[in-house]
C-alpha cells in the first residue's frame, strides 16, 4: 500500500507542476499573404524561443507518399530528429533522393512498398526529387522547435500550446530567394491567444521544377 501511495502522490505532484504551464499556454494564429495580398498556402511557420532555452520534443514519425507521380504533401514541417518514411502508392517505380546539405540520402528504385525511413537530424530545408520523374518535387522544413505548422488554403496556421515568453517567429516559403527564404519577426506571448501576420515578397504559386535539381 505504501508503494501505491507514493506512486499516487508522485503523479499528483507532477500533474501539479504541469497544470500551470498547460493553463497558461496559448494559441497563436498566423496569417501569411503574398506580395499581392493573396493568401499563401504551404508556407512553414514556426516559433523559436528567444532565450535559447531547451524546448520539449514533440516528434512523431511522418510519411510523404508518392501518388499520381507526385509527392504528397508538397511541404512537410518537422522537428529535428523526426523520421520520415516514403510509401510508393503508385503502380510505377520511384527513386527518391535529396542533395540538400541538411539531409543527403538516396532510396534506390522501388515500387509497391515503403522506402526506407530517413531520420532528419539537421535543421534546414530539404528538397526532395525523383530520379525517374523530374516533375516530382517536395520540401521538408526541419526546425528546432515543437511550435510549428504550415498554412492552409486560406493562408492561415494555428500554433497551439505556446507558453508565455519571447520568441522569434519565422516563416519559410519555397519561392522566396534561396539566400533569404526565411523571414522573421519578434513575438511576445502572454497567457492569452494572439495573432500575427507575414506579407512575403513573392507571389504564391507552384515551385519551379528545376529547383529540386539545383539544391
Amino acid at each position: 500500500m505504501a508503494l501505491k501511495h507514493r506512486a499516487w502522490s508522485r503523479s499528483v505532484f507532477m500533474a501539479g507542476l504541469l497544470a500551470p504551464a498547460m493553463v497558461c499556454a496559448a494559441t497563436l494564429t498566423v496569417d501569411v499573404s503574398d506580395s499581392t495580398g493573396a493568401p499563401m498556402p504551404d508556407a512553414a511557420v514556426y516559433a523559436e524561443a528567444a532565450g535559447g532555452q531547451e524546448l520539449p520534443k514533440a516528434m512523431h514519425d511522418v510519411e510523404i507518399q508518392q501518388k499520381k507521380r507526385q509527392f504528397l504533401p508538397l511541404l512537410t514541417v518537422i522537428q529535428v530528429g523526426t523520421k520520415i518514411s516514403f510509401p510508393n502508392n503508385d503502380t510505377v517505380k520511384h527513386h527518391v533522393y535529396s542533395f540538400s546539405p541538411a539531409k543527403v540520402f538516396d532510396i534506390p528504385l522501388y515500387s509497391g512498398k515503403t522506402g526506407a525511413a530517413q531520420s532528419f537530424d539537421k535543421i534546414g530545408t530539404v528538397v526532395l526529387g525523383c530520379n525517374i520523374h523530374d516533375q516530382m518535387i517536395a520540401y521538408v522544413q526541419v526546425v528546432n522547435t515543437p511550435y510549428f505548422g504550415k498554412t492552409d488554403a486560406s493562408g492561415k496556421v494555428r500554433i497551439e500550446g505556446l507558453p508565455p515568453g519571447k520568441y522569434t517567429l519565422k516563416a519559410w516559403y519555397y519561392n522566396l530567394p534561396v539566400t533569404a527564404q526565411v523571414v522573421e519577426q519578434a513575438l511576445t506571448m502572454t497567457a492569452a491567444d494572439a495573432d500575427a501576420s507575414f506579407k512575403l515578397g513573392v507571389k504564391a504559386g507552384p515551385p519551379p521544377v528545376s529547383e529540386g535539381q539545383a539544391w
